[in-house]
């Protein structure tokens, strides 16, 4: 089912955001082509039964929520030595060619409508280069959303036995009320042997429809882990890709979530093993209270080449409330007999035991229950290894247990 394009976008726009870029034609083409596929694409897959389709992107009134011209950000980018890390404009003028290589070469843009709509309008984001080499730790990228709605592109190119670690923060200023749209999407490339760590914490408003894409490309030897925390927005679609296509490849997925009120989040999680001897790990634990509402799907796809794979996948919820839903659709898709591969999803509430063993020894029902929680998600947490992206994680925990 397409989506009808909102009237406040057209060449005209596009060209207009292109040319107070100063863009090259390259790029303003391929915003363009993007636009031009809108009338044809899709919207994201998602789960459906018989009766029920889990997750409604095409009920958003994009009409009102998409303001392509007016598109205000606040981000601090803060590099490491030997790395750079630039906005988009300023990556163009000093890496043309780089940026010309590698822009859209892990995510085609037409993938679905969301991901043309963003690469056609967006107008902020980062590029993150790490020469041969170069080990880059402590990278930051703090976005704070001052707009109706915001589109950003974010790419990472870290060349042969360059390594980076990559904190990302997106949140809200107090500049805007009312329904608003956040989109991103993440591209990393890898040269061989490279690695890169990506953390991502989203606390943005409960009146955000959030829309993030993250995808890598992990060449030979190469590793791409990824860590992503969903706290904040109304309706939150968060898609962790990745695709080994080197042998001997890695890739780790951790996620966490915690919903209140009615916070939807629709979490995806997915590996393509492609080449011989690759290793996937995907963790991923949520909480849920009121009426909030989960869905999750992961997918271990095992290719006819890919001997000597891997691959292992665990997702549990944990539900706080009668009223809260959560669904889970774990996916393994084996073409190769020489895998190693599990999955598990598991969805349940606070174990009655527990909480008699804790009330009983005089603590309060509602102690015992943010106890209970916090220790939910230590296996998470746990897998977390920069401890600045772990403590921030937990203490937005602890502050929505409070």
């Amino acid at each position: 089912m397409s989506t009808q394009l909102p009237a406040s976008i057209s060449e005209e726009t596009v060209d207009e955001i292109s040319a107070e870029r100063n863009e090259p034609d390259w790029l303003r083409r391929t915003r363009l082509d993007a636009l031009a596929a809108l009338e044809e694409s899709e919207m994201p897959s998602v789960i459906e039964t018989p009766g029920r389709r889990w997750t409604n992107l095409e009920d958003l009134d994009y009409e009102s929520i998409v303001d392509p011209l007016d598109q205000r950000d606040e981000t601090e980018r803060i590099s490491a030595e030997g790395a750079a890390v630039l906005d988009f404009e300023t990556a163009l003028e000093e890496h043309p060619e780089l940026v010309e290589e590698h822009f859209g070469s892990v995510t085609d843009p037409q993938t679905n409508y969301l991901t043309a709509l963003s690469t056609a309008l967006f107008t902020t984001g980062t590029v993150i280069y790490v020469p041969e080499g170069v080990d880059a730790e402590d990278v930051k990228v703090r976005a704070e959303m001052n707009s109706t709605s915001l589109f950003s592109h974010t790419l990472v190119v870290a060349e042969d036995n360059a390594s980076a670690t990559i904190l990302e923060r997106i949140s809200n200023g107090s500049e805007v009320d009312g329904d608003r749209y956040f989109s991103n999407l993440v591209e990393i490339v890898t040269g061989e042997n490279a690695y890169v760590q990506y953390g991502s914490l989203q606390n943005l408003d409960e009146d955000v429809y959030d829309f993030t894409l993250k995808r890598g490309d992990a060449n030979r030897y190469a590793t791409i882990d990824w860590i992503e925390g969903n706290i904040g927005s109304r309706l939150t679609r968060s898609d962790i890709e990745t695709e080994l296509n080197g042998d001997s490849s890695e890739t780790k997925i951790v996620g966490a979530f915690f919903g209140h009120d009615d916070q939807h989040f629709d979490i995806n999680a997915r590996v393509w093993h492609n080449a011989e001897h690759t290793t996937a790990d995907l963790v991923t634990r949520g909480v849920l209270d009121d009426e909030a509402r989960s869905v999750y799907e992961g997918v271990q796809d095992v290719g006819r080449d890919a001997w000597d794979t891997s691959s292992y996948q665990r997702e549990n919820t944990l539900m706080l409330s009668d009223d809260s839903e959560a669904d889970a659709s774990p996916k393994l898709i084996i073409h190769n007999h020489d895998t190693e591969a599990s999955h598990s999803a598991t969805v349940g509430q606070v174990d009655a035991e527990d909480m008699f063993y804790m009330t009983s020894r005089a603590i309060s029902e509602n102690t015992a229950r943010n106890m209970l929680v916090e220790g939910f998600f230590v296996p998470v947490l746990e897998e977390v290894e920069v401890d600045e992206l772990r403590e921030d994680i937990d203490d937005l925990i602890v502050a929505r247990l409070d």
